[in-house]
């Protein structure tokens, strides 16, 4: 494969469809935008891990979303991760690139040497939809279970939306010539969409965290056990390129189900962090308050965890009491 054809598959998602079996799905290859998320922080590996795998579920979750949409992903924990949060933007117009941030929270003397899942505690796990104002966000939650990210997302379509989901990713850091040392990842995002039984729709049963297999039965459930047999077969380097593009990886694992593409759609790295909106956050604190913020240098200071920008403000300037101010 060209060069040329290895950079047009690096941060793309690619939506496909099974038409012998009735599904659909989602191809996602981050390279730079990985690398823009992690070079922010000087994130402990497990933590890198988390990071990784959250953001490469929001984007193969994200591209569903429409114009002008935001979803956001995220994590709340009583473990030493406490925190990891990702956001997805959907481009303002057809053929522009989205948008994806991510950053975590964590204790830094709480990070054993277990797995990365291990790091996270009790908690939730949270995809919320905000389709812009004048609208009401959505917001779905589902326990931390299930030993990954991953399987935490499976149990949120299952429960929430009652849609059979599966995900296979892989991530780490690649050595190329003449590139150095830089994030690879790569994950494949497999949907069925059947009637689910009006037992699991409703909520009635044992009270367990319902599966993708809970939803399906005869044919569909046929239907999912063979896809998802053929998607076991997939390995590490075939997802995360860029030797094997999207496209001919979609024919080896599922050219008897007769897979369809659609355009792609790229994404970056990219922050809405702004002066403005850091004004707008501090603009429910009093004067009072924003005096207990100001440094000795007299001046008030706002750092974007996605991002890193650092802003620099005049306290005289921000706070409701300098809105009002403005306003007289």
């Amino acid at each position: 494969m060209s060069l040329g054809t290895k950079i047009a598959w690096d941060d793309t998602v690619l939506p496909f469809q099974l038409d012998a079996s009735d599904m659909r799905g989602r191809v996602a290859r981050l390279d730079g935008v990985l690398d823009g998320i992690l070079k922010q922080h000087d994130y402990p590996q497990q933590v890198e891990a988390l990071v990784a795998e959250m953001a490469l579920l929001t984007a193969l979750i994200g591209q569903t979303v429409a114009l002008r949409w935001k979803l956001s992903l995220q994590v709340q924990s009583k473990g030493a991760v406490r925190m990891i949060a990702t956001d997805y933007y959907a481009p303002q117009e057809e053929g522009q690139p989205a948008q994806i941030r991510a950053y975590a929270s964590f204790d830094h003397d709480r990070l054993t040497d277990a797995a990365p899942f291990d790091q996270v505690g009790e908690g939730y796990f949270a995809i919320m939809i905000d389709q812009g104002e004048g609208t009401q966000p959505y917001q779905g939650i589902t326990p931390l279970a299930g030993g990954s990210l991953s399987a935490c997302a499976e149990a949120y379509f299952a429960q929430s939306e009652q849609l059979p989901t599966r995900f296979s990713l892989s991530f780490g850091k690649s050595t190329e010539p003449g590139a150095g040392e830089h994030w690879r990842a790569g994950g494949i995002m497999l949907q069925h969409m059947p009637k689910a039984s009006p037992f699991a729709a409703s909520g009635e049963g044992t009270g367990e965290i319902l599966t993708a297999t809970d939803l399906v039965d005869g044919e569909e459930g046929e239907n999912w056990g063979r896809v998802n047999i053929l998607l076991d077969t997939v390995e590490d380097l075939e997802m995360i390129g860029p030797s094997v593009a999207p496209t001919d990886l979609l024919v080896r694992l599922f050219h008897e189900e007769q897979p369809r593409v659609y355009d792609a759609q790229s994404v970056q790295f990219g922050c809405t962090c702004s002066e403005d909106r850091v004004r707008q956050s501090l603009s429910i604190y009093s004067a009072k308050d924003i005096e207990k913020m100001t440094t000795p240098e007299g001046l008030v200071t706002a750092d974007c965890q996605f991002c890193g920008a650092h802003y620099v403000l005049d306290p005289a300037t921000v706070g409701f009491e300098a809105e009002d101010s403005e306003g007289a």
